[in-house]
C-alpha cells in the first residue's frame, strides 16, 4: 500500500543507462562555467529534455529532432504532431520544448514595451518572425501601441488556412478602442515563405487604414512575415 500511494520508488520502465549522469553532470558545467553559447543545438535540446525526462538518455531524443526540425529553434517551435512523430518524445518531452518556447516569446515582448517600438524595429522583426516565420497556416495579429508608441498588446486576431486569413477591420478598430490604442502595426505571416503582398493583403490593409483613421487611430504599417524575411508595407511604398 505504501509503494502505491508513492511513498517508496517504483522501478522506472525507461532507467537511465550507464553514463548518462556523468555526460550530464559534465553538460550542466559547461553550461554554468562556459554559458549558454557554449553550447551546440543538440546539447541544449538534451539539457531541455532531461529535465523533463530524467530518467531517459535524450541524447538520442535530440538528434532525432535535429534531424528532422533542423536547428534548436525548428525543434521548440515544430507542430506538435510532428512532435510526437519523435520516438520517445511523448507529453513531458512536448511541454518541455513548448515551455523553452513560450519562455523565449515572452521575454522578447518584454523587451519590446520598454521602449518606443519605432525605435525598435529590428528587435520587433526579430519578435515577429519567432513568432510567426514557422507557423504552418496564415495568423494575422496585431500590435497595439500607446501614444509614445510602446506596445500595450500583442494579439492574434485571427487564424486561417494556408494561403488566407479573414480579416475584419471593424473588430481590429473595436479593439484598439477597447485597449486606448492610438497606433497599430498590422501583422501576417506566409507560410510559402514568400512575403510578397498580394492584392487581397494590399486591399484589406487600406480598409483598416480606412476605419483607423476615420477615429483617429494611426497604422504605422503591415508586416508580412516569410521563411528569413519580413516585408514592410511602408518601405515598399504601400502605405
Amino acid at each position: 500500500m505504501a509503494e502505491a500511494a508513492g511513498l517508496f520508488p517504483v522501478a522506472d520502465p525507461a532507467p537511465k543507462t550507464p553514463g548518462v549522469e556523468g555526460h550530464r553532470a559534465r553538460m550542466r558545467k559547461k553550461l554554468l562555467t562556459a554559458g549558454p553559447e557554449a553550447l551546440l543545438d543538440h546539447e541544449l535540446l538534451e539539457m531541455v529534455l532531461f529535465l523533463a525526462l530524467p530518467r531517459r538518455d535524450t541524447k538520442p531524443i535530440a538528434r532525432a529532432l535535429l534531424g528532422r526540425f533542423r536547428d534548436f529553434a525548428g525543434a521548440v517551435s515544430a507542430p506538435e504532431a510532428d512532435l510526437r512523430a519523435i520516438e520517445g518524445l511523448g507529453d513531458a518531452g512536448i511541454a518541455a520544448l513548448r515551455t523553452v518556447q513560450a519562455a523565449a516569446l515572452r521575454l522578447a515582448r518584454t523587451e519590446l514595451r520598454e521602449a518606443p517600438l519605432l525605435n525598435n524595429w529590428s528587435r520587433l522583426e526579430a519578435y515577429l518572425t519567432a513568432v510567426l516565420a514557422r507557423e504552418p497556416a496564415e495568423q494575422f495579429r496585431v500590435l497595439f501601441l500607446d501614444t509614445r508608441n510602446r506596445l500595450i498588446a500583442d494579439e492574434a486576431q485571427a487564424r486561417g488556412t494556408v494561403n488566407h486569413t479573414p480579416v475584419y477591420p471593424r473588430e481590429v478598430v473595436k479593439r484598439a478602442l477597447e485597449l486606448h490604442a492610438t497606433a497599430l502595426i498590422l501583422v501576417h505571416n506566409h507560410p510559402s515563405g514568400d512575403p510578397t503582398p498580394s492584392r487581397a493583403d494590399i486591399e484589406m490593409t487600406e480598409e483598416v487604414q480606412r476605419a483607423a483613421e476615420a477615429l483617429g487611430i494611426v497604422l504605422h504599417d503591415h508586416l508580412i512575415v516569410g521563411r528569413g524575411a519580413v516585408l514592410s508595407f511602408r518601405r515598399e511604398g504601400l502605405l
